[in-house]
């Protein structure tokens, strides 16, 4: 019984983890993304989002910091999600953590063409051997680097999280309608990200994949993470 105890207490710790990274992830991602990203970058438009990035450097860097943080997240994630599944189908934990990981270098990648990006922004002697417009073709160039490397990433990551959610289904605590979320997330990462990299051309089929998928990928991982937060691997009263 003491070790039962110890087990569940193992859980509800690793839950926990899970459940505040993930948190710490879709804040530092609302902010990254969907915050400075959103609004410094123009799609089309070199020349205003090199002046964007140029004028607003502290807040660029700022979301480059914010990139970090999720990988370090990711990271924390990947161990406490095969922690917490284990007892579920350990093969299988550890195929998904593995996932996840490799997601996390394909990110790290990513977020190397941001840090380029800073470098060309940053008023140095030997950038004075570009012109203007190169520097704003060279910063493009890594922006639109950046999105299709993580855009490879985010297929990988619906890999990750087609596992958990089979795992999360099989298991008798994790509420179903959450297992459901998870599944119809890794759907739409994976369909979504091979159109957009493999299918650009069909932007209305793509549109159509982002509004269908839209609130399972948003609420898919934060439902499971809050739920990880308040409930997960809780030790039942009178144990």
């Amino acid at each position: 019984m003491t070790t039962l105890v110890k087990e569940r207490s193992l859980q509800r710790k690793v839950a926990l983890t899970a459940g505040i990274s993930l948190l710490i992830m879709t804040l530092a991602a609302f902010f990254s993304y969907g915050f400075v990203h959103g609004s410094l970058v123009v799609k089309g438009d070199a020349s205003a989002t090199f002046h964007n990035i140029m004028s607003s450097n502290m807040l660029f860097k700022a979301e480059i910091f914010g990139w970090v943080i999720i990988l370090i997240s990711d990271i924390v994630v990947a161990w406490a999600f095969y922690i917490f599944l284990k007892p579920i189908n350990k093969s299988l934990s550890l195929l998904g953590a593995w996932l996840r990981l490799t997601y996390a270098t394909i990110l790290g990648i990513a977020i190397l063409n941001l840090i380029f990006v800073l470098l060309l922004s940053t008023s140095t002697n030997y950038l004075s051997l570009f012109k203007i417009d190169q520097l704003q073709a060279h910063m493009m160039l890594f922006l639109e680097a950046f999105e299709s490397i993580w855009s490879i990433g985010l297929i990988i990551f619906g890999g990750h999280l087609m596992i958990v959610g089979y795992l999360a289904f099989k298991s008798d605590s994790i509420p179903k309608v959450i297992s459901i979320l998870l599944l119809l997330a890794s759907i739409g990462y994976i369909s979504i990200h091979l159109f957009n990299i493999f299918l650009p051309q069909y932007g209305g089929v793509l549109s159509t994949l982002t509004f269908v998928f839209s609130v399972p990928m948003i609420a898919g991982e934060l439902s499971f993470g809050i739920w990880l937060l308040f409930k997960g691997g809780k030790v039942p009263k009178g144990v």
